[in-house]
C-alpha cells in the first residue's frame, strides 16, 4: 500500500514537473541548470540554509585552529564550495583552495569573498571531488564539504580524495542532508520526491546514508551526530554534522 502510494505521488509530481522533464529529454534543462538556474537557487538558498545552521556550524568549525600545522598555518580545501557560504565561520589567516565542479559559481562566490577578506584566498580548481588530482598527497590541514556528498557520483571515492590530501593528523569537516527514517513521514516525503528533486537540483539524491559511508571510511577518529534542520516543506530536514581525523 505504501509503495503504490509512494508511486502515485511520485507520478503526481512529474506531471507537475512535465515541462522541465521535457527539456531534459530534449538536453536543454542540464546545460541551462547547471550554468543559470542552480547557481541562483543555490545563492539563495544558501542564505536561507545558512541563518538555520548558524549555530550549528559556529559549533562545528569551532576548533578548527586546533589542526594548524606546526608552522602555524591553516591550510583548508574545500569541496564543493559553491557561493562561499561557509567563509564567514573560518579563522582569521585561514589558507583557503576553492574547489567546484562546477565553474558558474564564480559571481556568488566573489561577493562572498569581498565579504570575507579575513581569509587568504589560494586558488579556485574547477574539479570533481572524486578526483582531486591537482592537489598534493598529505598538503592541507582540513577539508571542508558541506551539503556535497549529496550530489557527488561516488561518496566513497570523495572521503578517499579526501584522505589523500590531508596531512595526517588533519580533519575532514562535514554538514550533510541524509535519509529520513524509515519509519517517519519525512521518509514517504524523500521517497515522492526523490526522481524530481534529482532532475531539478542537478543530481541531488534525497536518500543517501552518508554517515556509513564516513564510518567505513578509513579515519582514525569520527565525531558524527545527527540533527534536524528547520526547513519546512522540504524533504531534506534530516542532516548529520561532525569531524573526523586521518
Amino acid at each position: 500500500m505504501m509503495e503504490a502510494s509512494i508511486l502515485f505521488c511520485r507520478a503526481c509530481l512529474v506531471l507537475l514537473a512535465t515541462p522541465i522533464y521535457l527539456l531534459s529529454f530534449l538536453g536543454i534543462w542540464q546545460p541551462f541548470c547547471k550554468k543559470i538556474f542552480f547557481p541562483f537557487f543555490l545563492e539563495h538558498f544558501s542564505a536561507i540554509h545558512g541563518k538555520k545552521t548558524k549555530k550549528q556550524k559556529q559549533e562545528l568549525f569551532r576548533n578548527l585552529p586546533d589542526f594548524k600545522s606546526p608552522s602555524g598555518e591553516l591550510k583548508l580545501l574545500e569541496i564543493g564550495t559553491g557561493c562561499g557560504a561557509n567563509f564567514q565561520f573560518y579563522p582569521p589567516g585561514c589558507r583557503v583552495t576553492c574547489t567546484d565542479i562546477n565553474p558558474n559559481f564564480q559571481q556568488g562566490l566573489s561577493r562572498s569573498m569581498n565579504k570575507n577578506q579575513h581569509l587568504h584566498y589560494e586558488r579556485f580548481l574547477v574539479a570533481a571531488g572524486e578526483d582531486l588530482h591537482e592537489v598534493p598527497s598529505g598538503s592541507v590541514d582540513v577539508v571542508v564539504c558541506t551539503l556535497v556528498l549529496c550530489s557527488v557520483h561516488d561518496v566513497n571515492g570523495t572521503l578517499k580524495e579526501a584522505l589523500r590530501v590531508l596531512r595526517p593528523g588533519g580533519a575532514f569537516y562535514f554538514l550533510e542532508h541524509v535519509v529520513a527514517d524509515r519509519s517517519s513521514w519525512k521518509y514517504f516525503w524523500q521517497q515522492i520526491c526523490y526522481p524530481t528533486w534529482k532532475l531539478v537540483f542537478d543530481g541531488c539524491c534525497l536518500t543517501r546514508e552518508i554517515w556509513k559511508n564516513l564510518e567505513q571510511a578509513k579515519f582514525s577518529e569520527l565525531n558524527l551526530h545527527h540533527l534536524s534542520i528547520a526547513l519546512p516543506w522540504t524533504p531534506i530536514q534530516p542532516h548529520i554534522a561532525g569531524y573526523a581525523v586521518k
